[in-house]
């Protein structure tokens, strides 16, 4: 058992070392700085305006009673809303990452050089014509 737990922990360790999990990190943090970017979007800018045509002046005030239960479904609304947004341009950036990678990855690599062999070959060839 104890042979699989250092096992696991070098493998952890080899994963925490690479650079990806940095980039990782910095990701999330955007990510979440971001994600309040996104929902002042929706709850200022988007919501009231699609409040305009359900007669309510924000989604979030929609509910409904059932018994003593409030059930506020305009919450989930603006939620899922928010969520579709960040999707939509998560998907716009890794779309155009992956384009850019595509154009850096199709430049054709540089052609190679002569080998040692041909080297030594061309060599021997101008000293046969210096004689």
């Amino acid at each position: 058992m104890a042979d699989k737990t250092s096992g696991f922990f070098a493998e952890f360790k080899t994963f925490i070392a690479r650079g990806n999990v940095m980039d990782m990190a910095v990701g999330v943090i955007i990510g979440g700085a971001f994600s309040n970017i996104t929902t002042s979007l929706i709850n200022d800018i988007v919501m009231p305006v699609l409040g305009i045509f359900t007669s309510s002046v924000s989604f979030a005030d929609l509910s409904v009673d059932i018994g003593s239960a409030v059930v506020t479904y305009g919450s989930f609304i603006q939620a899922v809303l928010n969520f579709l947004i960040m999707a939509f341009v998560v998907f716009c950036l890794v779309k155009a990452l992956n384009s850019f990678h595509k154009k850096k990855e199709a430049a054709p690599p540089p052609p190679p050089g002569p080998s040692a062999e041909e080297k030594l070959l061309s060599e021997i060839r101008d000293l046969l014509k210096q004689r």
